[in-house]
């Protein structure tokens, strides 16, 4: 292995070490510099506990939900989701 490529895995170790993990997103350019101001504030301490809880409380927790948490949870207002007690035809079998 490279010398170049023991560095990024020692960086790398020492970084999962501190619990730390690599996210890669795409996003708009015109996004990326909000980005990377959201995510400079969640690795500050002063204001990680602040951020958290004020995304959280925005956007919610999505993660690890199942299907049927989260469609239970969608705002359905104006939705008609109950079925039509119509059987249908009549069929001879």
């Amino acid at each position: 292995m490279s010398t170049s490529k023991q560095a990024v895995t020692r960086h790398r170790e020492r970084r999962k070490r501190l619990g730390l993990v690599r996210v890669e997103v795409q996003v708009r350019k015109d996004d990326a510099s909000l980005l990377r101001v959201v995510a400079g504030a969640l690795t500050d301490p002063a204001r990680a506990d602040e951020i958290r809880a004020l995304l959280r409380q925005r956007f919610g927790e999505h993660g690890g939900k199942s299907l049927k948490a989260l469609l239970a949870a969608a705002p359905l207002d104006g939705i008609e989701i109950e079925r039509s007690g119509d059987p249908g035809r009549e069929v001879d079998l």
